[in-house]
């Protein structure tokens, strides 16, 4: 019988006392925290952060800067050219390994909640399959995204420049207010839209892809055929989420914030004292103490990471947990894995589809 989201609350919660506080396990702690980071689910509150940069805008005085900057430092247009795509690439190579870690580390995720016991080696070597579905999914999903901003957004505001709106702003007052009012909402329904959709796929598809061998597309057509049943449910299923999401960012930045005094306030008296020390003992700042003082910086810097890090991790397991016992009353593969007695030295259970490596689907 399915359960409402406000009903798998409470296993959600009894789920992350079991893995994570029966017993307590430092190393998996810093396993799901370093999988939580990459997955995207660490200090995220459950949600998916999904954010398309601004469209760049260009004026006279900019490009008038900007050549200037490159003519006194004697860089030629076509070193200029070089560099622009050189970091352009670059950029774009550390975007895709960053996205196929990703979403291979959401599978490594689900496999931790589901089994209780995180696995990174493991679940990556049995999840390939599914995990390079998945990064073609968000890459699709992406380019979409950002055509459907650039044909909705990029177009009117290309021809209001056309037509010299911005340019004599007084003349078109009413244009530019209605546009602009417009403009609001429309972004307001895009990002909410993108935004839900992300989440149902990595809270209901990406169960789907792991436990059927199948893909995004075919496992979102059998999400829209479950929820067309139960619209109201999965509606309050997000709304639900997005209290849980806002209570725990505010629990976990009060905690965070709180842990960071304690230990800054320490490591600040003691480089303090350094400091003093040094000026009393007539050394200054050179090259030997910079380098010290950044390298003390760098690690103090780590610790409060992942000190943070660790700190975020009841929220990494609650929230996959949340969507798994609320996906499982409507799911009777995911409730037959879910509901398993599980003792937690025990191996992943076997894919239930043997996978051929020259498939990627």
């Amino acid at each position: 019988m399915p359960v409402s989201a406000l009903d798998v609350i409470s296993p959600a919660i009894e789920h992350c006392k079991q893995q994570l506080f029966r017993p307590f396990r430092l190393g998996q702690w810093t396993r799901l925290a370093f999988v939580g980071l990459l997955a995207g689910e660490l200090g995220s509150g459950g949600s998916c952060s999904f954010q398309v940069p601004p469209i760049p805008h260009q004026s006279q005085g900019s490009d008038h800067f900007l050549s200037s900057a490159f003519s006194i430092s004697g860089m030629a247009a076509g070193e200029l050219a070089v560099l622009i795509t050189l970091l352009v690439v670059g950029a774009l190579v550390i975007f895709t390994g960053l996205l196929y870690l990703n979403s291979m580390m959401r599978f490594v995720l689900f496999d931790s909640v589901v089994t209780r016991e995180c696995r990174i080696l493991q679940s990556w070597a049995r999840r390939t399959r599914p995990g390079f579905r998945y990064f073609l999914w968000q890459i699709a999903f992406i380019l979409i995204a950002w055509l459907i901003l650039c044909v909705f957004v990029g177009i009117p505001i290309v021809m209001a420049i056309g037509f010299e709106w911005f340019k004599y702003p007084s003349q078109h007052t009413v244009g530019l207010i209605l546009g602009g009012i417009t403009l609001f909402f429309f972004l307001l329904g895009y990002f909410l839209v993108t935004l839900t959709v992300a989440v149902m796929t990595k809270d209901f598809v990406v169960p789907q892809m792991a436990l059927e061998n199948i893909g995004a597309v075919e496992a979102w057509r059998n999400l829209l055929n479950m929820m067309k049943a139960e619209k109201w449910s999965y509606a309050g299923y997000i709304g639900v989420k997005v209290v849980l999401a806002i209570a725990a960012g505010i629990l976990v930045g009060i905690v965070s914030i709180i842990a960071v005094l304690i230990l800054g306030i320490p490591f600040g008296g003691m480089a303090a004292i350094a400091i003093l020390a040094g000026e009393a003992a007539g050394v200054g700042w050179n090259i030997v103490t910079i380098g010290v003082a950044v390298t003390v910086g760098l690690i103090l810097l780590a610790i409060i990471l992942y000190l943070v890090c660790l700190i975020s991790v009841p929220v990494v397991v609650f929230f996959p947990a949340y969507a798994l016992y609320f996906f499982a009353a409507r799911y009777a593969r995911l409730r037959d894995v879910l509901y398993l007695p599980v003792i937690p030295s025990q191996p992943l259970p076997p894919p239930l589809f043997p996978q051929s490596p020259g498939t990627v689907g």
